[in-house]
């Protein structure tokens, strides 16, 4: 893992972000002393897609009665 000074950090911030998005990760360092690791995101999965799960679940009646004293009790 490479280090950087916060100095060096400002003046190349793109590079480092491109040297980061491809998968290096890159220790910034206050003198010789480390404070931060600049890392990649990782995998953005795509949008959530609404109804995607339809037809894939079923509730069952019970799931609308009431809970019983006992387990409603621990829930307060």
């Amino acid at each position: 893992m490479p280090t950087v000074t916060i100095h060096k950090a400002k003046t190349n911030l793109s590079k480092l972000i491109e040297r980061a998005s491809a998968g290096e990760e890159i220790i910034i360092a206050r003198g010789s002393v480390p404070v931060a690791r600049l890392v990649p995101v990782g995998v953005v999965k795509g949008k959530r897609k609404p109804g995607s799960m339809k037809g894939k679940l079923e509730i069952g009646p019970e799931f609308f009665e009431p809970l019983p004293d006992d387990e409603l009790a621990g829930w307060e």
